[in-house]
């Protein structure tokens, strides 16, 4: 065979007096990359995946790097989703920026430094009572008596035994109330993403009356990302609602008056919910101490000033706002001598 090559490339060398030194010069080439690359093996001991794993740039020159993008998103992600602490720093396209650190492994506070406008600094510190929990979501219990279920994981029933023994002396009296009947109030059970983008199950009481409303409302919230810090029953907060607010906890029944007077909310009909009102505090003009506003919870007062933009901000141009006036429900934040940015209520 060797003879026969031979033979040809002298003919075709005859017809074409340049081909043999070309040939040569291919030769030569491949020769030199054939001995780099057996050098790379037996001199560092890597074999060719090892060398194109650690030589990307000159395994993978073609590369346009999609690939390490998304392996490096991967990798991110998974750190985010161990739960054990994300360190998030948001710019809101104003001067100054928010720093968030977000223990939430064990839940117990989170250390906020902002610096707006005013470039001074406001340091937070929330309990976030490492008590709380679900306690009653089962979206599987598909025995559950008059339970309707809009949607997977999005359903409400009247309450069992057990949760009327749970919310009994907390956030419903115990000599019950004239008001409001346990046959009137409904349980509903939810999905969420956290402010890590991870599903939560939450949970809360509401009036029998909106219950259909918030469970649809919450269930398009869901499938569109938007993000509540958490939705627990007020009852893991002693039906305290400033404690409830500190925690940025969205919730909706408690049967309590209004902030400062002896009329009852309509948190005690379950025809109220308040969202994300850390972030969107209540505020009463001119009724604070020295006459300025009165503004709950304390440590909020920062997300007073509307003019601002900010995460969870409820607004005109909020998801959250647009479906709860699709519903029929009024905005707190639209009202005149007060302003409830977290509050949304309806009428039975």
């Amino acid at each position: 065979m060797i003879i026969c090559m031979k033979k040809l490339i002298n003919k075709i060398n005859k017809k074409n007096r340049y081909f043999l030194p070309i040939a040569k010069g291919i030769g030569a080439i491949m020769l030199v990359t054939a001995v780099s690359v057996i050098s790379v093996h037996f001199l560092t001991g890597d074999s060719l995946s090892d060398y194109a794993a650690a030589n990307p740039d000159k395994a993978y020159s073609g590369s346009s790097g999609s690939d390490a993008d998304t392996s490096a998103a991967s990798n991110s992600e998974a750190l985010n989703t161990s739960r054990e602490q994300v360190d998030i720093t948001r710019n809101h396209d104003i001067p100054g920026q928010v720093d968030i650190t977000h223990d939430h492994d064990t839940r117990e506070q989170v250390d906020i430094t902002h610096d707006h406008n005013t470039r001074e600094e406001v340091d937070i510190t929330r309990d976030y009572n490492t008590s709380v929990q679900i306690h009653f979501y089962d979206p599987d219990n598909t025995s559950a008596p008059d339970r309707t279920t809009y949607s997977e994981g999005f359903y409400y029933e009247p309450l069992n035994d057990e949760m009327i023994d749970y919310i009994t002396g907390v956030s419903y009296p115990v000599e019950g109330a004239d008001e409001i009947s346990v046959d009137d109030l409904r349980y509903i059970g939810i999905r969420y993403n956290d402010f890590n983008g991870i599903i939560q199950a939450g949970e809360m009481i509401a009036n029998k009356s909106i219950a259909r409303d918030l469970t649809e409302i919450f269930s398009e919230l869901y499938e569109a990302g938007y993000q509540l810090e958490k939705v627990v029953l007020i009852d893991n907060y002693g039906g305290d609602d400033t404690a409830s607010m500190s925690a940025n906890n969205t919730s909706c029944f408690n049967y309590r008056v209004v902030e400062g007077s002896t009329s009852l909310s309509k948190h005690a009909y379950g025809l109220a919910i308040d969202i994300n009102p850390f972030y969107n505090p209540y505020i009463v003009f001119g009724a604070g101490e020295d006459g300025s506003d009165y503004i709950s919870p304390a440590g909020s007062e920062i997300y007073a000033d509307r003019t601002q933009d900010f995460p969870y901000k409820i607004g005109p141009d909020d998801l959250c706002y647009r479906l709860f006036k699709e519903h029929g429900f009024k905005w707190g934040g639209d009202w005149n001598s007060c302003k409830d940015y977290q509050h949304f209520q309806k009428a039975e």
